[in-house]
């Protein structure tokens, strides 16, 4: 029976980031996976695919001309399934590859198989073909990430009703699209396919969706998806969903009812943990099989058993279980390592782009802060005109009393990009100043830090230090 000193529960972003890291501390470490391909739900159902498949979507729609050429304008005029399937599997293919590659680089063991605990120190693995075997290791990592929610209500049949890992493989476009859940994936999946002139209804049960993203920036959201297209009903809960064979009816509380030709229900997702037999290690998990864990040092209430990623829940990104698994990896090898920025920045890749870093006005109004806003519309730099964007813009929220940045918002093309300057200046607890004395490339759209610098600097009391000293009058 081999043993190790870290075995690893999942392949996912945290999952590889803890083995790579393991690795290069030179410990004897083992990845276990249940799938037959490296990468996790991330590589294979939700984060590459959904992201290569936007691109695609923007790319051969036109999307991004438009505004020059006109709402008729397409690259490619009949899209299909396959079109959109063909560079997604290129992207998850070399995605595998070099994360393969980064295994046997860093000598990190690899077992394909489901695991179970048998005791505090031990797993058995069962393959797929029935085989089984056991191995131990001093510490345990769980990053088995999580599945789709799939109420016994909902009559998924994988062609016209499907959940999110499932919508990645669709047989063909729909003409028109009901998404249940305004959550993330679903507000992605349903901005992204009304890009393609897909008539989509998106449903969310709640009165209010993303909460938390600033209440400003989703207000101005909504008017944009509604502009481009997304029929988005808040505050409608589904009394039944129905496969009516080519079509699929959806009947909502307040009496409306929504007719379409697919339906994607992404409304939440489970903790992975169900076949773990977590009973043999004395844990426990919530009602949506999620791990509570120290979140500095991500050990479960067992100290010799760790979980990262969005098996812990909040806040379930890529980016943060990237961070999460090296962590943990070095607490549980007992290295020292520098910890995690309080500042991490959201992306939600819509159509338009979303992403956020710091306080919202919201959070800055419950702690009492006085702040100013600054803003900077993308319409009005001169990238922006050049590039034909007709919307978004860019949120700065400064502190009255330190002029720190306290937050950023943007909403638009290339946000999600844009933010890490805005994440840079809250981390080095930087001031508006920053942006008021740098120059920046020009035309650019991160210009717009600076337009929307000046724009609060404008409004703010003026630093003594600024103020021009007048000469004392001469005698």
């Amino acid at each position: 029976m081999s043993h190790y000193d870290l075995i690893v529960l999942g392949s996912g972003p945290s999952g590889r980031a803890a083995g790579i890291q393991a690795g290069k501390l030179k410990r004897k470490v083992l990845v276990i996976d249940r799938k037959d391909r490296f990468g996790g739900v991330s590589v294979h159902t939700g984060t590459i695919p959904s992201k290569t498949l936007r691109e695609t979507v923007l790319n051969l729609s036109g999307w991004r001309e438009r505004s020059f050429y006109g709402r008729a304008y397409r690259v490619k005029e009949d899209i299909a399934a396959e079109d959109l399937k063909a560079r997604m599997q290129m992207t998850l293919g070399y995605e595998v590859d070099v994360l393969e590659h980064q295994f046997n680089r860093n000598h990190v063991a690899t077992l394909y198989g489901q695991a179970r605990f048998t005791g505090p120190n031990e797993v058995e693995v069962l393959t797929d073909a029935g085989d089984s075997s056991r191995v131990t290791a001093d510490k345990f990592l769980i990053a088995t990430g999580t599945v789709t929610h799939r109420p016994k209500d909902v009559p998924f049949n994988g062609r016209t009703i499907l959940d999110s890992d499932e919508f990645v493989e669709m047989k063909q476009i729909p003409r028109s699209l009901v998404v249940v859940g305004a959550g993330v994936i679903g507000v992605e999946y349903a901005t992204m396919f009304s890009a393609l002139d897909v008539r989509v209804t998106l449903i969310e049960p709640r009165a209010s969706f993303l909460d938390f993203i600033d209440r400003a920036t989703i207000t101005t959201f909504t008017h944009l998806i509604r502009e481009n297209g997304v029929d988005l009903r808040l505050g409608s809960a589904i009394e039944k969903i129905e496969d009516a064979g080519k079509h699929v009816e959806v009947s909502l509380a307040n009496g409306r009812h929504v007719r379409a030709e697919m339906l994607l229900y992404a409304a939440g997702r489970m903790g992975a943990t169900s076949a773990l037999n977590l009973d043999a290690v004395g844990l426990t998990t919530d009602h949506r099989g999620r791990l509570e864990v120290d979140r500095k040092t991500y050990q479960t209430k067992v100290p010799h058993i760790y979980a990262t990623g969005d098996v812990i829940g909040h806040p379930s990104l890529a980016s943060t279980s990237l961070q999460q698994g090296r962590v943990a990896a070095c607490h549980a090898l007992e290295t020292p390592t520098l910890p995690e920025s309080p500042f991490y920045p959201y992306g939600i890749y819509s159509v338009p782009e979303i992403s956020t870093c710091g306080m919202s006005e919201e959070e800055a109004q419950e702690k009492g802060v006085a702040y100013e806003v600054g803003m900077a519309r993308f319409r009005e730099t001169s990238r922006g005109h050049i590039m034909g964007v007709e919307n978004g813009f860019l949120k700065m929220l400064v502190s009255l009393k330190t002029r720190r940045i306290l937050g950023v918002q943007i909403v638009g093309e290339g946000a999600t990009e844009l933010i890490h300057i805005g994440q840079a200046v809250l981390n080095l607890k930087g001031t508006v100043d920053y942006f008021v004395e740098n120059t920046f490339n020009y035309p650019t759209l991160a210009e717009a830090y600076k337009v929307a610098g000046l724009d609060a600097f404008n409004r703010m009391p003026i630093p003594e230090e600024y103020k021009v000293k007048k000469a004392a009058p001469k005698k």
